[in-house]
């Protein structure tokens, strides 16, 4: 477990860690061998650990484990016990609760109604308040991870039908979720009223699919039926799709970081592609920040769309020069000095033949620390780089996010203590630019409802707990 943690704090070379990945699938003799094929494409939204948990009407049957879903379900035998029709499945990264099996999810508990399954996505910014009151009241809790507290809710409630116990539990929870519940007979989805995590619904033929991207769809080759809405409870059972809603009204706010980094490219999210949404980062980005290069160069791989678009629209060649490894495992040696410089040089190789002797335009997402762009600079230069311009797809973040990413506390975000020359020069680079919040939100659909640019603008559409920074959050 303390291995586990530590991995966890090096922040993954320095990116904003993605927050979790959830699904549901029902009416399938295999549903929980597909819902395990739609963790593997969810993959990207979380590395700590994964399971599924799936039921046969009568009985639910679990596995979950530490790490990589191909690592977790690589014994085929799992399968021939995971019963059942339904199922739904969990990728985690904490952003509350401990790294530990016991926060692993799906949730899996007995109550008063039978057996109950959970996965979450998400993070309830009153989960302090809520918890400490149930406790108050007897409750004993099992686990670190706020999901916990949305068993307690919905077992505590009085009201007599689900629906209306997801309604009463969600009305006391604030914050972000996009949440997937299992009981005998029946799947539920559940969007926060903001709509700040996407998930959406797939079919395929007769089965039914609850998802966190549309890329696990894809997998399955499943058609994309729709996003689940803001604020919807969709009910999904033998009788067919039943669609209700929260009493709580709320405006849009997608997390617009979805579109900058955590989702695949290769997903619909919020009703627009991903791909798409990116690129226009890339091209607003250089009608912002023209510079006179010879190459665009990419931080592979989240950043390979956005300089695709400043390439386009900069009219600068697109080139590789910089070469991912991506079968790093999660614990090669490491020595005991300069860590994370050794984990940048594991990760990132550059391609000195494109290199040498250019000015090069180096594009990245976003910066979190910059220890890892720096060194990335020093390592373009070094390879024979004649000049290097750094442009980020996104503003500076100035304020770390309370609805489910895993941003350091304020005080580590190099923007909000450093100006965008003192950046520059911290990096090594001959100039940098970041793409302002205005060409941020111009890049993306308008027609839909808002977003949330907490993490870019300090403005946070729901009120969080005062606490000293996140991690004040796990309990």
């Amino acid at each position: 477990m303390q291995g586990a943690a530590s991995f966890r704090n090096e922040s993954d070379f320095d990116k904003p860690q993605s927050n979790c990945g959830v699904v549901g699938v029902f009416g399938h003799k295999e549903a929980a061998r597909l819902a395990s094929w739609c963790l593997y494409a969810l993959q990207h939204r979380g590395q700590e650990s994964a399971g599924v948990a799936s039921s046969d009407g009568r009985r639910f049957y679990k596995h979950v484990g530490m790490g990589l879903v191909a690592d977790i379900f690589s014994n085929p035998k799992i399968f021939s016990r995971l019963q059942g029709r339904m199922a739904v499945g969990h990728n985690r990264y904490s952003t509350t609760g401990a790294t530990m099996l016991l926060n692993a999810q799906p949730l899996v508990v007995n109550w008063h109604s039978g057996p109950i399954a959970v996965s979450h996505n998400g993070n309830f910014v009153n989960a302090r308040s809520i918890r400490s009151e149930l406790e108050k009241d007897g409750a004993i809790f099992q686990t670190t991870s706020d999901t916990e507290i949305v068993l307690h809710l919905l077992a505590r409630s009085k009201q007599k039908d689900m629906i209306g116990k997801l309604r009463e539990a969600f009305g006391k929870i604030r914050g972000a979720y996009s949440i997937v519940i299992m009981t005998r007979d029946n799947l539920y989805a559940i969007r926060d009223p903001h709509g700040f995590r996407p998930l959406c619904l797939g079919k395929k033929r007769f089965t039914h699919i609850i998802a966190s991207e549309s890329c696990a769809l894809d997998l399955l080759e499943a058609r994309y039926e729709r996003e689940i809405e803001p604020g919807e409870i969709l009910a999904i059972n033998a009788d067919g799709l039943e669609s209700h809603f929260l009493e709580q009204k709320a405006e849009r706010h997608a997390c617009i970081f979805e579109f900058v980094y955590f989702s695949r490219p290769d997903s619909r999210i919020f009703n627009e592609n991903a791909d798409r949404a990116r690129r226009r980062l890339g091209k607003n980005l250089a009608l912002e920040d023209p510079v006179d290069a010879d190459i665009v160069i990419s931080v592979p791989d989240s950043s390979n769309t956005a300089a695709v678009g400043y390439s386009r629209r900069s009219g600068t060649k697109f080139e590789l020069g910089l070469i991912r490894n991506h079968y790093i495992g999660r614990t090669f040696i490491q020595p005991g000095q300069s860590v994370r410089d050794f984990k940048v040089h594991v990760k990132f190789n550059p391609v000195k033949g494109v290199l040498k002797g250019r000015k090069v335009v180096v594009v990245d997402d976003s910066i979190v620390r910059g220890t890892t762009l720096r060194q990335l600079v020093k390592m373009i230069r070094k390879a024979g780089a004649k000049e290097v311009h750094v442009r980020i797809s996104s503003p500076p973040i100035i304020s770390p996010c309370y609805y489910g990413m895993d941003f350091p506390t304020r005080d580590e975000l190099v923007a909000n203590s450093m100006t965008v020359e003192e950046i520059c020069d911290f990096l090594g680079a001959d100039s940098l630019g970041y793409l302002s919040v205005e060409g941020l939100l111009n890049s993306v659909p308008q027609d839909r409802g808002g977003y949330c640019t907490a993490c870019f603008t300090a403005r946070y559409p729901v009120p969080v707990e005062q606490i000293k920074d996140k991690h004040d959050l796990d309990t």
